[in-house]
């Protein structure tokens, strides 16, 4: 992603005043422009780019609230000023702070499927945020203000905690809602407000692509879809199926339907189509489902992968000793969806069945052990349900167990084991160990393909 990045903003330094640009690497913004023109971020303050898109996919966005415009026909590039910025805001509110456009004479352009959603010419729609700059005076004052404060200790957003204390219209009550925010701490309201006060008065510029598409790859279900199927994203970025990796002959059809990258399959391994394998090893005897995902994981054993799971292994170092662990779920279950209390842990849903069910199936009892972090937020995310082993094959096996038990509803117990939430899985990771596997396959692959241009007569 980074190196798509670099790619898609080589024309942008040139033009750029010296400040910082902040992206996301969960999505690819494309867009056209004149042949002669240019994306300049040389205006003081903060400069952010915007994409016209439905109603619908600016509740997941930020939104901007642009001041009218004074030509009655857009043009492919403008540059307009932003009065303020909503983040994820609801529909009603969009219409409230009159965020939403209507249709009048917009260029004959296509809109993308960015975020499952198609926006049709003759709907209404909104401006939603990409990819932002700062001035270096802007970055500068941040700065100050990070370091004069010492430790941060509560998760603040470069988005929805920056870009909403910006423009003429800016008021304090967003410092209150928090809403979508990850980790609350008790300090985050203090810390939002300090900021707002920091950056009130700042100007926030907007550089408006009405003939752009927005792709936003960072839900599994979202990742699936213009991997593996024939998205206007894959041919237009020329996305490769099959990207450097050792493999069984598979069928032509399912080789489009699938996308397999660094990774080695071996021969007699199976893969259904829809689905996604990185940086894995598959042994003989392995299969597959429809619509999966597996990544940095190693299946040496007999082994099926249901359809529709997301299978990811991760590194861990734990005092000192590194230990694997693999989470498991369904590419449909929803990570975020949490309860406050355990009597409501029933409402949660694991790969589609009631997550009080699993934990019985598992032999887990509900208690507050159960849970890391903050105990009034339960959720898939925070439940310590994922094995810790010694070995990464063992890992993976035992998550796969844990999925199978659901599925045939038959017993697992996961008694024995030393059981790490997400959260935990992600604090504890140890990335030098993944990077070594990753070049491990790497290495290997290049072995085998040098190996393969020999054998060529």
């Amino acid at each position: 992603m980074l190196e798509l990045k670099l790619a898609m903003y080589i024309d942008f330094p040139p033009h750029m005043n010296p400040g910082i640009l902040v992206t996301c690497a969960d999505d690819i913004e494309l867009y056209s422009i004149g042949e002669f023109e240019y994306i300049n971020f040389d205006k003081p303050g903060f400069t952010a780019l915007a994409h016209p898109s439905s109603v619908k996919v600016g509740t997941t966005h930020g939104v901007f609230i642009l001041n009218p415009l004074n030509s009655l026909k857009h043009r492919d590039l403008e540059y307009r000023c932003c009065h303020c910025f909503l983040h994820k805001p609801s529909i009603e509110e969009m219409h409230q702070f009159n965020a939403v456009c209507r249709p009048g004479n917009f260029c004959q352009q296509e809109f993308a499927r960015g975020d499952t959603a198609y926006l049709q010419l003759d709907r209404e729609y909104v401006y939603t945020d990409s990819v932002f700059y700062m001035d270096h005076k802007s970055a500068k004052k941040l700065l100050a203000f990070y370091e004069e404060i010492g430790t941060l200790n509560c998760e603040i957003d470069a988005y929805g905690d920056f870009l909403q204390a910006l423009g003429p219209g800016a008021t304090i009550e967003y410092t209150r809602n928090t809403s979508n925010v990850t980790k609350e701490e008790s300090e985050l309201v203090d810390m939002r407000q300090k900021i707002f006060h920091l950056l009130k008065g700042t100007s926030l510029n907007v550089v408006v692509l009405n003939n752009s598409k927005f792709y936003h790859i960072g839900t599994t279900e979202e990742y699936l879809f213009h991997f593996t199927s024939e998205s206007s994203l894959k041919s237009e970025l020329g996305f490769q199926s099959i990207a450097f990796s050792i493999l069984p002959d598979i069928p032509e059809c399912s080789r489009k339907a699938s996308c397999i990258i660094q990774s080695i399959l071996d021969l007699r391994s199976s893969m259904a189509p829809g689905s996604i394998v990185e940086y894995s090893r598959l042994g003989p005897d392995v299969f597959v489902g429809e619509n999966c995902f597996i990544s940095n994981s190693y299946i040496i054993t007999k082994a099926v992968v249901p359809a529709y799971s997301f299978v990811c292994s991760l590194s861990l170092k734990v005092n000192g000793h590194l230990a694997y662990s693999t989470m498991a779920f369904g590419v449909q279950d929803n990570l975020k969806n949490n309860v406050k209390t355990l009597l409501d842990v029933k409402l949660l849903q694991f790969f589609g069945v009631s997550f009080l069910s699993c934990l019985d199936i598992w032999n887990l009892k509900i208690t507050e052990e159960l849970f890391s972090g903050n105990k009034t937020h339960l959720s898939l995310w925070t439940a310590r349900i994922f094995p810790v082993c010694c070995c990464l094959s063992e890992s993976v096996i035992t998550s796969l167990k844990m999925l199978d038990a659901i599925k045939n509803n038959s017993p697992f117990s996961l008694n024995s084991y030393k059981l790490f939430s997400i959260e935990e899985m992600l604090a504890y990771k140890d990335v030098e160990d993944m990077i070594a596997y990753r070049e491990q396959i790497f290495l290997e692959i290049s072995v085998n393909k040098k190996q393969s241009d020999l054998e060529i007569p």
